[in-house]
């Protein structure tokens, strides 16, 4: 094969797997439903409840979200709270230990192990047949937990994710960027087709059985959908299931965020790797090489796709435009993320979330190759 082959190939190939990764996908599960249809029969119900807040030095906000959770409408006999400290050495615990009037339990690790080691300490010391796991800083309307609940009646449903809201400094939620609307508009699908492969961290639920076999050190809302799909179940969207956030306004913090979600679900997947056999799992198998592994091989793909463009464009008038659309893509990328003078048009800030995401997917690759598995943590201050 000549170089001028080779270089076709790889353009071609990696313009191709891009696009499937972001857009054959989705269009794939929107045919399939079309023949596959699986609703979510909900209905009212109060089974025993445990809500599991994590926490690490969170005396600042561990207050506003307790008087958030003593809020919530569910039957306060049928709801069990439940702060998993992950040996916080500030305030946190006292502040926590002053609310157990109101009926709130403090369980907290002797040992700093990380967010999933807290929050199995605190599994293991509840009874309720459905457990919610929420973030400190996830605010959430007074509905919330019955509303999630009530996906539960639908004996199929292991596992339930909420939609994630961003809220303003100033206390106002902020308008669904072009990424949040795609990502809903796709677990969406999902549900309908088959089944989510992944679920909000922020705030998420599941059958007390789908996390038996809880793992202190795998990213637990990834893990606890995988479990789902083992023991036979699935895990659907609720987009009335809400968890209200604060924006993350320095991108420093917000890319290391991605990089340790990327890092933490690449080991998830490896030590997973059963439940890519498709005689087995099915459907589920492609959703996850489609959502999962094909997202994390895309930045790979672009390095492809730019490396061959530019070999190719002294072959034709029709690889030079491609080339330039692709430098043309990549400087708007940059000019977003050096500088903050350019017009905030949602449709030109769409090139520097994508290039600053994949990026970060590749950091964590190289993370990964080395050897670094995130465990511990450090909430983002929101």
């Amino acid at each position: 094969m000549t170089l001028f082959n080779c270089m076709l190939s790889i353009f071609w190939v990696s313009v191709t797997f891009v696009f499937y990764a972001y857009v054959g996908y989705p269009l794939l599960l929107m045919a399939i439903g079309i023949l596959r249809d699986r609703p979510v029969r909900k209905a009212p119900s109060h089974p025993m409840v445990s809500l599991i807040i994590t926490a690490y030095n969170e005396e600042k906000r561990i207050r506003e979200k307790l008087e958030n959770t003593l809020r919530q409408d569910y039957p306060r006999e049928r709801l069990d709270i439940v702060v998993a400290s992950d040996c916080s050495t500030d305030g946190t615990d006292d502040l926590v230990r002053s609310y157990g009037p109101s009926g709130v339990r403090l369980v907290r690790s002797v040992v700093k192990g990380g967010k999933e080691a807290a929050q199995k300490h605190a599994v293991e010391s509840t009874t309720g047949a459905i457990l919610i796991f929420s973030d400190t800083a996830t605010m959430l309307e007074p509905q919330a937990i019955s509303t999630i609940v009530r996906n539960f009646a639908d004996s199929t449903v292991g596992c339930v994710s909420s939609v994630d809201r961003f809220v303003d400094v100033d206390g106002s939620v902020s308008g669904e960027g072009a990424y949040v609307r795609y990502e809903m508009f796709l677990r969406n699908l999902e549900t309908r087709v088959n089944t989510l492969v992944g679920l909000s961290g922020s705030f998420f639920a599941a059958r007390r059985t789908v996390c038996q076999n809880w793992a202190p050190d795998l990213q637990s809302d990834f893990n606890t959908l995988l479990n789902s799909v083992r023991l036979g179940l699935r895990g659907v969207a609720d987009p009335e299931s809400i968890g209200f956030y604060k924006n993350l306004v320095d991108p420093k913090k917000e890319y290391e965020r991605k990089v340790r979600t990327v890092v933490r679900g690449i080991s998830v997947f490896m030590k997973s790797l059963s439940l890519l056999n498709p005689f087995r799992y099915h459907l589920f198998a492609w959703q996850l090489i489609s959502h999962k592994l094909c997202r994390w091989l895309v930045p790979f793909a672009m390095i492809g796709a730019l490396g061959a463009n530019a070999v190719l464009a002294s072959s034709s008038r029709f690889y030079q435009g491609t080339l330039i659309a692709q430098a043309g893509f990549y400087a708007v990328a940059v000019a977003y993320l050096v500088t903050t003078r350019l017009p905030s048009v949602g449709i030109l800030r769409i090139p520097s979330f994508f290039v600053m995401v994949n990026v970060s997917i590749l950091d964590a690759w190289v993370r990964y190759c080395r050897g670094e598995r995130i465990v511990s943590w450090t909430p983002s201050k929101r």
